[in-house]
């Protein structure tokens, strides 16, 4: 597969900063914490006012949204850097100098939240509903939620001062320790060195004997690290108990349901669906067992194409498809989309230092996203580069929000990007009439679904495990959480996957555990949601995509509950999840008659 290293784009950073040397990075940082001081002059002590008047509060918010976007244009900047070179030291050192810059500066922020959060109920009921601050509402409404989690404002001060050399520091020595690893990778009798985001990509190759030196290679990777890595996966799950206990949050998920705006029982009614629905999982595998011609399918035999000619994609065709598949559905959309490429908003190079995986970072609205994938050329990157490209329209669409609302849950975040991926799926589908290669097509994206779902919540699954025996057992050597990664892996597949005792360490790399915990469980709540949404769609045609697009340009100003409901979805609705799942079964059921 070729790796079209010549041909990939890298990101334009100008519109940000000129380089680390630019004046205009320390000038901002300076005019940040001169308005932050200001603000605290101007504010501190009104807001928890009885008699605060609503162009008081109104004056304030625009003012604390100002700080906001300077001050995470900055560290937008400082991590992108950092994202895009993790070896180079100026790009760590910088992104640590800027933190500590923006720490300072919260800490003449930190006032506002405490003081609306303890104004009286009655008052902030009748800010909230004034309509000169309605582009404010849902922001001061959701932060009235954390009151019980809230700390003291010295508290607070000392958990965000501490932050950059306890939580963030084991965060970016994850980073640098998962890129830095460099991999042997043996094939035909020679050796060469990969990378760990190439080794990851070559288990999607035809030839069984690359598959499983690609695995061995990554196993060897993470085994040399797994001392420190392992060791940070301790001491961030730990520091997430530390929170919970000090912010009286009952259990582990607790803070990432709230930040979802999203009930726990909600969340448990999907977690349950998903995993009663593991035999779906099975039966997919079992036929895939079945058109491989396989005795047993291994761990690194689960993206192997049924199709041993699988086509490569240039960059520019990838591009092409996505946009073409975009301009279908929303020719709006796909002008959006198109500015990625054209302004050189996506890093999509290979090369060593660079984080793996792949993301659309937000940055401020006054800027724009950007967006950063490992392209190697396979049909699974092209639904990549469309996942992360939906991520950034709904971003730029929310941008026109404002800084508080132009982000949305997690859950409601992975709703665009899942759309994007269907919208190209059908396209690639549609104009497919060999019947072997719509059956490829068809299995890839089976198998895309039931990672995007059954696996996130076996990963959710690991996740609480994971919480759970740090809580009660203390520190816990690798081969304790190499048998708990095994336990949730082994429910999901059931006897279709042989785990081999290899795989058991590889929950090593994934950084959603490090970044974001329990992350990923929005991935399935948002695949499901899209089911239920590209069926309306088909249903409907047209005059669906209005409605569609004017969801995403909500961003976060509601609930998703509410905004959901705007167009007809309940996700309160048990039944909801099961006929998102029964549609993953038909496109199980349509690649068993085609492999016949």
């Amino acid at each position: 597969m070729p790796q079209l290293r010549a041909t990939l784009p890298e990101w334009n950073l100008d519109d940000l900063y000129r380089s680390l040397d630019d004046p205009a990075i320390e000038t901002d940082l300076a005019e940040a914490l001169r308005r932050a001081e200001g603000f605290e002059k101007a504010f501190r002590g009104r807001i928890t006012d009885a008699s605060i008047a609503p162009d008081t509060l109104h004056e304030a918010l625009g003012e604390l949204e100002f700080i906001h976007e300077l001050k995470d244009r900055l560290l937008s900047y400082a991590y992108l850097l950092f994202a895009g070179d993790t070896s180079n030291p100026r790009h760590g050192a910088f992104m640590q100098k800027v933190q500590e810059r923006c720490t300072a500066i919260n800490r003449h922020l930190i006032f506002f939240e405490l003081e609306w959060i303890n104004l009286a109920d009655d008052r902030a009921s009748l800010l909230i509903k004034d309509p000169l601050l309605d582009r404010y509402r849902h922001y001061l409404e959701n932060e009235r939620r954390y009151r019980p989690h809230r700390l003291s404002e010295g508290e607070e001060t000392i958990l965000g001062d501490k932050a950059d050399t306890g939580k963030n520091a084991f965060v970016r020595l994850f980073e640098e320790q998962l890129s830095g690893i460099s991999l042997s990778l043996e094939t035909g009798g020679e050796s060469r060195k990969t990378s760990m985001e190439e080794a990851l990509s070559l288990l999607y190759d035809a030839d069984r004997e690359m598959r499983a030196s690609a695995a061995k290679a990554i196993t060897a990777g993470l085994k040399e690290n797994s001392r420190v890595l392992s060791y940070i996966f301790n001491v961030l799950v730990q520091d997430h108990a530390s929170d919970d206990r000090l912010r009286s949050f009952p259990d582990p998920m607790s803070s990432r349901h709230m930040a979802n705006e999203i009930d726990g029982g909600t969340v448990r009614v999907l977690l349950d669906c998903c995993r009663s629905n593991y035999t779906l999982v099975a039966r997919y595998y079992a036929l895939k067992r079945r058109i491989l011609g396989l005795d047993r399918v291994y761990d690194y035999d689960r993206y192997a194409p049924v199709a041993a000619d699988t086509k490569a994609f240039g960059f520019e065709e990838a591009r092409e498809t996505v946009l073409s598949s975009f301009s279908r559905f929303s020719p709006d959309m796909a002008a959006t989309a198109k500015q990625f490429f054209d302004k050189r908003w996506i890093d999509a190079a290979l090369r060593p230092g660079k984080r793996g995986g792949a993301f659309s970072h937000p940055v401020v609205p006054s800027v724009h996203p950007y967006i950063l994938v490992n392209y190697t050329g396979r049909q699974r990157d092209v639904m990549t580069l469309a996942h992360e490209l939906g991520h950034g329209v709904h971003q730029c669409l929310a941008a026109k929000q404002g800084y508080f609302h132009s982000q949305t849950p997690l859950t409601t975040a992975e709703m665009a990007s899942v759309f994007g991926e269907m919208l190209v799926f059908h396209s690639l589908k549609e104009r497919e009439t060999d019947p072997k290669a719509r059956l490829a097509l068809l299995c890839g994206k089976i198998e895309d679904t039931i990672a995007t779902v059954f696996r996130q919540v076996a990963l959710t699954t690991f996740e609480e495990a994971l919480h759970r025996a740090r809580r009660e057992e203390g520190e816990l050597p690798p081969d304790r959480i190499n048998g708990l990664w095994l336990e949730a892996n082994r429910a999901m597949f059931g006897d279709s996957v042989a785990l081999t005792d290899d795989y058991s360490c590889w929950w090593l790399y994934i950084s959603h555990f490090i970044h974001a915990p329990f992350y990923c469980y929005a991935y399935a709540f948002g695949e499901l949601l899209v089911m239920a949404l590209y069926r309306r769609y088909l249903e409907e045609g047209a005059p669906f995509v209005p409605r569609y697009l004017a969801l995403l340009e909500s961003g976060g100003r509601d609930s998703p509950d509410r905004l959901l409901n705007s167009i007809g979805v309940n996700i309160l609705d048990p039944g909801f999840w099961q006929g998102g799942v029964d549609i993953i079964a038909k496109m199980v059921a349509e690649a068993e008659q085609l492999a016949q």
